[in-house]
């Protein structure tokens, strides 16, 4: 931008007729015009004005670029005026990814009231259990649930990601409660297998904040969350699970808390964005959408 500055300059120079006249005009110094005016001439190779003690007149060069260059200058000034002031509207196309269940459970539900608030916003909803590379994807934000390992991208904490131990009251019934995370190797237990390999140790603490780490088995293992719900509903083992997939069945009495007296570590549920600087209006306006519709106590945590 630093040549079309230049080009500019040049021109208000000619249009006022001097040299300090356009600097008043742009707020620049005499001296730091001047050097602009010869930056721009050196970087041209050519003489733009011809300087007399009293007067400049420009060259047959400098009249070939004022010709042709101040159409270009004016287009960019009004493009850049647009999107200046678009910027400071809530608009365009967010394009977003999140977990395939959290996104269906706590994402979708929303959306119909954010469009209501914000109409000239559309949303681009990618469902995915991976983890994309945002700006090789061209996504403006990420709902990320658990640690975070990239540490060049932006991060806001949304919720706490608390983990529990649950299991079908059936499966309970048949297999019995366990009451120490040691009895866990006896049980059927239902194992995520994610990026970072199988999940097959669980690490709780107890009340008094010691550490227990447990190595876990069973006959089911899946890169599926929802597979793994759908299993431990069946009746086919203990499944450790984040409590926002699994509130509502355990309200409703589905599924029941193994081992309330151990917990995990917990983790969050994170708005990620590529970049600090320069942040869509519309990626803000959404996560302050999500901050304000879960609270302090988001809806999985509730009752």
């Amino acid at each position: 931008m630093d040549r079309i500055d230049d080009i500019a300059l040049f021109l208000r120079v000619l249009d006022l007729g001097s040299i300090s006249a356009a600097a008043c005009s742009l707020d620049l110094s005499v001296a730091v015009a001047s050097q602009r005016l010869k930056r721009l001439e050196k970087q041209l190779g050519v003489r733009l004005l011809h300087r007399t003690t009293r007067q400049l007149h420009p060259t047959p060069e400098g009249l070939l670029l004022a010709g042709q260059g101040r159409a270009l200058v004016e287009e960019l000034e009004v493009l850049t005026d647009g999107l200046r002031q678009g910027g400071a509207r809530v608009a365009g196309t967010l394009r977003m990814t999140v977990s395939s269940a959290f996104g269906r459970l706590y994402i979708s539900p929303l959306l119909p009231e954010f469009l209501s608030r914000y109409p000239e916003v559309r949303v681009s909803v990618d469902l995915s259990d991976q983890n994309a590379d945002l700006v090789s994807a061209g996504l403006d934000l990420a709902i990320r649930i658990g640690t975070l390992d990239d540490s060049s991208l932006v991060a806001r904490k949304l919720a706490t990601n608390r983990r529990v131990l649950c299991a079908s009251p059936d499966y309970l019934r048949r297999h019995g409660m366990p009451s120490t995370p040691d009895e866990l190797g006896r049980h059927q237990c239902l194992l995520l297998v994610a990026a970072h390999g199988r999940q097959d140790t669980w690490r709780m603490r107890d009340r008094r904040g010691r550490e227990v780490a447990v190595r876990v088995d069973g006959r089911i293992e899946s890169n599926q969350g929802d597979l793994l719900h759908n299993a431990a509903l069946a009746g086919l083992g203990i499944v450790r699970y984040s409590l926002w997939h699994a509130s509502d069945d355990l309200r409703a009495g589905r599924l029941q808390v193994v081992l309330p007296g151990y917990r995990f570590i917990d983790t969050g549920i994170h708005a990620v964005m590529p970049q600090r600087r320069l942040v869509p209006p519309r990626v803000r306006a959404f996560v302050d959408f999500l901050a304000e519709k879960w609270g302090e106590t988001p809806p999985w945590e509730r009752a």
